[in-house]
């Protein structure tokens, strides 16, 4: 019997594979197979690292998850200013992320909406909401913080979705009216001249 080889960044490999499967053909093209060509492996290595395609899946919406919330913990040092217009930055940062890496944004929520059909995502899903929520909360309350991540996620949806172009003075203006309230509005539309 051969030896068995030793490949601790094998299972890294096959999760990458499953992300560059998904952005090149979609949810449907992804299979075990699929991936173990792409990452040129045996077909018996991705069974063993993921049993189900729901496990490797998991694995990769993980690993492509961090997209916002990895910008505004980077960039997002206003946000804990609390001189700071917390409307004007999350706008800022969401166009900054949407500009970034589109096709990154676009396998992101693929991936993050293959969770409507697939129970086992939701989990991963889910934590995406919870870590920027959390972010956003620690500038307001956690209920307004939850409007604003939920805003902020239907913005580039119809981003991603309609192919139109991000309108950083709208998000200001319509994250202001949820964080601020009908005053903040006002506020918004004197800043953007609208």
């Amino acid at each position: 019997m051969a030896a068995r080889r030793y490949d601790p960044e094998r299972r890294q490999r096959i999760i990458d594979a499953a992300i560059r499967v998904v952005g090149a053909k979609g949810i449907a093209g992804l299979s075990h197979r699929s991936v173990a060509a792409e990452a040129d492996v045996p077909l018996g290595s991705t069974t063993y690292h993921f049993k189900t395609l729901d496990d490797l899946m998991v694995a990769a919406l993980r690993q492509t998850n961090e997209g916002f919330a990895k910008v505004v913990r980077e960039h997002g040092g206003a946000l804990a200013d609390p001189g700071a217009d917390l409307a004007a930055e999350l706008a800022r940062l969401t166009g900054e992320w949407l500009d970034g890496d589109r096709p990154g944004v676009e396998l992101e929520y693929e991936l993050y909406l293959a969770a409507l059909r697939r129970p086992a995502l939701r989990p991963v899903a889910a934590e995406w909401c919870d870590e920027v929520t959390e972010l956003i909360a620690r500038r307001t309350d956690h209920v307004t913080a939850r409007a604003t991540a939920a805003l902020i996620d239907g913005i580039c949806l119809q981003v991603l979705l309609t192919g139109g172009a991000y309108d950083e003075a709208y998000a200001h203006e319509v994250l202001a009216r949820v964080i601020d309230g009908p005053a903040g509005a006002g506020d918004a539309r004197r800043a953007t001249g609208r």
